[in-house]
């Protein structure tokens, strides 16, 4: 797990914990077919997948340095699309 994302609403960062999910290589991304719920994004010149199935929390602290941002409308947009598939939908 290279990096993550932290799709966490800003309003609770007075919290203890912090909600991430990975950015794996996309070469080693395993759910193809699912372009919603798996966005690819490019940060730090590579090539990444976000896996919103692995959310989960962490400390406020534990995440390393900053390396870049998805907060762009853009990226931003699928990173909430891939939460909304991944929570909300209902499937068969």
């Amino acid at each position: 797990m290279p990096f993550v994302v932290v799709p966490q609403s800003a309003a609770f960062d007075h919290l203890r914990t912090r909600l991430v999910a990975p950015l794996i290589d996309s070469a080693d991304a395993a759910a193809a077919g699912y372009p919603t719920r798996t966005p690819r994004f490019t940060l730090a010149g590579r090539d990444l997948t976000l896996d919103i199935l692995q959310a989960t929390a962490f400390p406020r602290d534990a995440p390393g340095p900053l390396v870049g941002s998805l907060a762009d409308d853009n990226s931003a947009t699928r990173i909430v699309a891939a939460v909304d598939e991944a929570i909300s939908r209902v499937h068969g």
